[in-house]
């Protein structure tokens, strides 16, 4: 394969995973203005988890800070762990009061999804082979 053929194919994994990673990045960042914002329905919808409102603030911070590093290209593995751990615990939040669980898992799988197509550090430490 050719210098150029080559290049080719690595700005088009660059840009698959910049769109990956938009996915998650705006229903994070959105998920956390929500929160700051404090609106009733927000509220009842929280408390349903079991998480008293003055809780919200503090969660809404540190959903939009940990999406954040996880958008500069510097920080985003660091970020990618962060969010996983931030989505491991709104996945145990589900399925302690029975509720499906499946949107921060596929969040999550998008992180490291972006994460991977666009870092080739990251494709180095889990090359997939056909």
């Amino acid at each position: 394969m050719s210098t150029e053929q080559t290049q080719a194919q690595a700005n088009k994994l660059i840009w698959a995973g910049r769109i990956l990673s938009a996915l998650p990045v705006f229903a994070l960042l959105g998920s956390g203005v929500m929160k700051l914002t404090q609106s009733p329905q927000v509220i009842e919808n929280f408390a349903k988890f079991g998480y008293q409102p003055s809780l919200l603030p503090p969660i809404g911070i540190v959903e939009i800070l940990c999406t954040i590093i996880y958008l500069i290209p510097r920080t985003s593995v660091l970020g990618a762990i962060l969010l996983t751990g931030y989505l491991g615990g709104a996945t145990a939040t589900h399925v302690r009061i029975s509720d499906a669980f499946i949107a921060p898992v596929l969040v999550g799988a998008m992180v490291w999804g972006g994460l991977f197509f666009r870092d080739p550090r990251i494709r180095a430490l889990i090359p997939l082979r056909s």
